[in-house]
C-alpha cells in the first residue's frame, strides 16, 4: 500500500496535490469542513489534479491527519492498493424514513465475490444510523465487517454533506466495498464515558425517537439533569449522552447521542435506535478517560492485524469528545499513533456517529461518543 496526504485551504493550489498524484492512487479519502467540501472549486481541483480517481468522504466537525486535529480545512488522503478489489457505491437518501432502504440499496450494489469489508459514510442529521446499518447487513450478511461514520457540520446539526460519485451532496450515502484478499482490516471502538444518575426505563419510543422515560416526557427529564446546560440543546447534549443498560443494569457498550429535540412532542431525536422497554442511563466523562478510551480502541484494532503495521488508519471520533476535550483534543490522536506506529498514515474526522463491529459478538453497530478506528494493511 502506498499513501500520500495533503491538507488544503482556499485558495486551492494544484501543486498541493502533486504528492498524491505521484503514487497514481486508485482511491481518495476526503474529509473537510462543510463549507469547503461543498465548494465547486474543490471538486474542479480534484477533477484536474487527480482525474478519474474515485473519492469518498464527508463533512466534519474537525479533520484528523498526520498533523493532528484541525478545523476549517480539507484533508485529502490518496491510497494505492495493488490487485483491485475496491468498489465505490452510492445511493440517494430521502430522509429519516429512507434509512433502512438506503442501506439495502448500497448493499445490493456492493455484493461481489470475496467481499469482506465495507467502509461507509452517511448523512449525519436526518438519519437513523441503526436502521441504515441494519438495511446494509440484511443484504451483505453479518460475515462482512462494516465500519465508517456519519457526517458532521461542526456541531450545528443542520446540514451535512457526503462525498461520492454524485459529488458532495446532503442527499446521498456512500460506501467502499473491499474484496481484495490481500487487504487486511482491523477494527477498534471504545468510549471512556462513565454513567451517573438513576437507570430509567424506555416507556415510549419509535426507533431513534425517544418520547418517554419512566412514563414522563424524555425531554423534561433530560432538561432537569442538564440544568444550566439545557438552554444550549441540542448541542449541549453531546456532553451528556445515554448509555444503553442491560436488564441486570450492566453497561452494554452502546451509547446514544442527542441529534435534535422536538419541543411539542417532548421528544429527543437520537443518532440510533433505543429498545422499547429497555433501560438508559446518563453519562459524562473526563479528558483523561477519553484519551485512555482512544488508546484502547487502537490496541483492539492493532490486535486484529497482529504484527502487521497498518498503512492507513481511518479515525472517526465523536464531535462530543472534541467538545469535551477542548484544547487537549490532539491527545487522543496522539494516543492512537503511539499504539499504531508513526509510519501509519492517519486520516479521519469528528462525526455525528461512528460505525464499527461491536466486540465481543462482532456485529456491526452504530456507536456514539467513541473513538472508532479502521486499520488497513496490504499484505
Amino acid at each position: 500500500m502506498q499513501t500520500a496526504q495533503a491538507i488544503l485551504r482556499p485558495p486551492y493550489r494544484r501543486a498541493a496535490l502533486e504528492e498524491c498524484g505521484a503514487i497514481v492512487p486508485n482511491l481518495l479519502w476526503v474529509f473537510g469542513a462543510v463549507e469547503l467540501l461543498g465548494d465547486p472549486a474543490l471538486q474542479e481541483l480534484l477533477n484536474e489534479a487527480l482525474p478519474g480517481v474515485p473519492r469518498v468522504g464527508c463533512s466534519t466537525a474537525g479533520e484528523i491527519s498526520r498533523q493532528g486535529v484541525d478545523d476549517h480545512s480539507l484533508v485529502v488522503t490518496a491510497m494505492r492498493v495493488d490487485g483491485g478489489g475496491l468498489q465505490v457505491a452510492s445511493t440517494g437518501f430521502d430522509g429519516l424514513a429512507d434509512s433502512r432502504d438506503a442501506g439495502r440499496r448500497l448493499g445490493e450494489q456492493l455484493q461481489a465475490p470475496g467481499l469482506h469489508n465495507i467502509i461507509t459514510f452517511g448523512q449525519g442529521v436526518d438519519i437513523n444510523g441503526s436502521a441504515f446499518i441494519d438495511g446494509l447487513v440484511s443484504v451483505v450478511g453479518r460475515s462482512v465487517q462494516i465500519s465508517g461514520g456519519l457526517a458532521a457540520d461542526g456541531g450545528r446539526f443542520e446540514r451535512t454533506l457526503v462525498l461520492g460519485p454524485r459529488g458532495a451532496t446532503p442527499d446521498q450515502v456512500v460506501a467502499l466495498g473491499i474484496s481484495n484478499p490481500k487487504l487486511h482490516v482491523g477494527h477498534g471502538s471504545f468510549g471512556g464515558w462513565s454513567p451517573f444518575g438513576p437507570v430509567r426505563t424506555v416507556t415510549r419510543c419509535n426507533g431513534n425517537l425517544l418520547y418517554e422515560l419512566d412514563e414522563e416526557p424524555a425531554l423534561d427529564i433530560y432538561r432537569r439533569y442538564l440544568g444550566e446546560y439545557a438552554s444550549d440543546l441540542p448541542a449541549s447534549g453531546l456532553l451528556f449522552p445515554f448509555a444503553i443498560v442491560g436488564e441486570d443494569r450492566s453497561l452494554q457498550g452502546l451509547v446514544r447521542t442527542i441529534l435534535g429535540i422536538d419541543e411539542d412532542a417532548g421528544c429527543l431525536k437520537l443518532a440510533g435506535d433505543v429498545p422499547q422497554g429497555g433501560h438508559l442511563q446518563l453519562m459524562h466523562a473526563s479528558t483523561d478517560a477519553l484519551v485512555d478510551g482512544a488508546h484502547r480502541a487502537a490496541e483492539a484494532a492493532a490486535a486484529m492485524l497482529g504484527a502487521q503495521e497498518p498503512g492507513l488508519a481511518l479515525l472517526v471520533s465523536c464531535v462530543g469528545r472534541k467538545i469535551m476535550m477542548g484544547a487537549r483534543t490532539d491527545e487522543e490522536v496522539e494516543a492512537v499513533t503511539d499504539v499504531l506506529g508513526r509510519n501509519a498514515t492517519v486520516a479521519g474526522f469528528y462525526s455525528n456517529g461512528e460505525i464499527s463491529p461491536f466486540v465481543p459478538d462482532q456485529r456491526c453497530r452504530l456507536h456514539n461518543q467513541t473513538m472508532t478506528i479502521t486499520c488497513l494493511h496490504e499484505v
